[in-house]
């Protein structure tokens, strides 16, 4: 297990600008681990399956955690979802979606626009040439979804450089929202949060390497 302190000092001397949010992700181990974290601080965790986030939540409901949603949402499970009530709903993948999930909502929930930057078809989310275009609109016709941001997730390669540009150009268009009050920009994971730090994330969702 991660020595949690360490490694938020570590994030902090990374980062040139703003405090850095660790959203834990809780996908591949037991409440054992997310209660041996929050006993050392951590209260945001993250799940990318409906029906486990809704097992851990219920099992750990006497613990304050704030449960984040980061997965790819099937239409079929909306409605499992928002009975989670996240504190964020981090991949909002396209405007169908938005809508989809704007009908059924009976309350504001917090959302981030995925945002494919490195264009690969693994990946779910907008197109980066669309996504401005796509967040205006939601903001505009969703009145349900109080969107906060952007998401995205690193170009899947070793070469560095272009990973990086994956996280430039998504802050980038985090920079040309700010206008409209977006305050969030989800990007990095275990192996490449650093990378995503240098270049303007507020927020990172680390998963393995918080257990070993």
């Amino acid at each position: 297990m991660v020595n949690l302190k360490n490694l938020l000092e570590n994030i902090d001397e990374i980062s040139n600008q703003e405090k850095v949010k660790l959203v834990a992700v809780s996908k591949n181990v037991t409440e054992k681990e997310v209660i041996e974290l929050y006993n050392q601080g951590q209260i945001d965790f993250g799940e990318n399956r409906v029906q486990e986030l809704k097992r851990k939540q219920d099992i750990l409901s006497s613990y304050p955690l704030k449960w984040h949603f980061i997965g790819t949402l099937q239409k079929n499970k909306i409605n499992h979802m928002l009975t989670t009530k996240p504190v964020l709903w981090q991949s909002c993948s396209s405007l169908e979606l938005a809508y989809e999930v704007d009908k059924r909502a009976k309350f504001s929930l917090n959302t981030l626009l995925q945002i494919n930057t490195a264009l690969e078809d693994t990946k779910s989310g907008v197109e980066p040439n669309l996504a401005i275009e796509t967040y205006l609109q939601i903001k505009e016709e969703c009145k349900n979804l109080n969107l906060q941001g952007i998401m995205c997730i690193g170009a899947n390669s070793d070469d560095k450089i272009k990973v990086a540009k994956t996280f430039e150009d998504t802050y980038k268009i985090y920079q040309n929202l700010q206008k409209y009050g977006v305050k969030i920009c989800s990007m990095g994971m275990s192996g490449d949060y650093e990378i995503a730090i240098k270049s303007g994330s507020n927020m990172i969702r680390l998963g393995s390497m918080l257990y070993r």
